[in-house]
């Protein structure tokens, strides 16, 4: 185009920086943003603007982001929502509801693309009040419950604790899509609803709505989390026969070690995880390791968190957990070689002070993520 002689205008350059931001081509992404600020449309052009918001934002490059949003003389409902956005992008869900309130004290009204990044926030933040003020939002505007901001109601409701919140949500829904089934499916999972998750689970696939691997990962975690050892066998059963389309991914195998290693099946977890295939991962020894602390099998406990320092050398609770396996043993040698190995390799931490938590329970839950 430039070298036709044909300059970009303030037209151009959000279609250009909307390609960039696709792609998270940040360098690019400055050498445009020169190019517009040195052409004169960056101060008065707020589609421009947003589209650098947006830039940067997709990019994670945060700070930048809000910089420029501070700089500029005029914001609209896209700008607020694309800061909101961006830092709920990089994981800081207080900060993006931060900006969600400073919007609202500003009096600019929030769209459905607001709405569904501030629920993303909510949900992940557990901000339940903010939440709940959305919903009401939502009913005193009129809207209608369409797929995206439904299924982003239910997932808030869900992570935030008040599934029966969001079945109701669900039930206002005129359509629905396999994401509005998962969201369902893993707040009853999260909620220790086991029974009540599988059922909808077969629901789900009674009205054609193909599930896919999140799906299988929910309702596996559904089982281990109500003990339901016999139906998480036979869902995993079909997974692996190729009934859904595709084949156990790590995370399918980390729901079924943790419900056999819960309810005791110790010897049948371990063997699930040598015959895996595909690599196992800590939240598949993790889970194999609560299993065997809660059940008292020293041995097996002893393999799997030498696993997990194989593959986190660096995360000291896992030191810490066979240091005090080994106190529990008896093996003092053994405990004290452990402190020994942790001083080589620059892990200061005081075990006689120290009360760790095994984290399979969290690896569970971050699967439902």
């Amino acid at each position: 185009m430039h070298k036709e002689r044909i300059f970009s205008n303030n037209y151009t350059y959000p279609f250009v920086l909307k390609a960039l931001s696709d792609l998270k081509e940040l360098k690019l992404g400055q050498s445009v943003h020169t190019h517009i600020v040195k052409s004169g449309y960056y101060d008065n052009d707020i589609y421009v603007q947003n589209s650098l918001l947006n830039l940067y934002a997709s990019c994670g490059e945060i700070e930048v982001c809000h910089q420029l949003f501070d700089e500029m003389p005029q914001r609209d409902v896209v700008s607020w929502t694309v800061l909101i956005m961006g830092y709920s992008y990089c994981g800081r869900y207080g900060d993006a509801l931060v900006v969600f309130e400073k919007m609202r004290n500003a009096g600019v009204a929030p769209n459905r693309v607001t709405m569904v990044n501030a629920l993303s926030a909510c949900a992940n933040f557990g901000s339940l009040d903010i939440g709940v003020w959305i919903h009401d939002y939502i009913r005193r505007s009129g809207w209608e419950m369409d797929v995206i901001l439904g299924t982003s109601l239910i997932d808030m409701y869900g992570k935030c604790g008040r599934i029966e919140h969001g079945f109701w949500v669900f039930q206002e829904m005129k359509f629905k899509n396999v994401y509005t089934w998962n969201v369902v499916i893993r707040g009853l999972a999260l909620a220790k609803s086991g029974e009540e998750a599988v059922r909808s689970f077969f629901i789900m696939e009674h009205e054609n709505v193909k599930p896919d691997e999140v799906t299988l990962v929910a309702v596996l975690c559904a089982c281990a989390y109500s003990g339901m050892v016999e139906k998480g066998r036979e869902i995993f059963s079909w997974l692996t026969n190729g009934k859904y389309g595709f084949p156990p991914g790590a995370k399918h195998y980390a729901c079924m070690v943790d419900l056999l290693a819960r309810s005791g099946h110790l010897e049948d977890a371990l063997r699930m995880i040598e015959e895996m295939q595909v690599e196992p991962t800590k939240s598949v020894w993790g889970a194999l390791l609560g299993g065997c602390r809660l059940h008292g099998n020293q041995e097996l406990s002893e393999f799997a968190a030498w696993k997990l320092v194989g593959l986190e050398p660096r995360n000291s609770a896992y030191y810490i957990v066979l240091a005090n396996l080994y106190g529990e043993m008896g093996r003092w040698n053994d405990a004290e070689k452990i402190r020994a190995l942790m001083k080589e390799r620059g892990l200061l931490k005081d075990l006689g002070s120290s009360s760790v938590e095994l984290e399979d329970q969290k690896d569970l839950l971050e699967l439902l993520r």
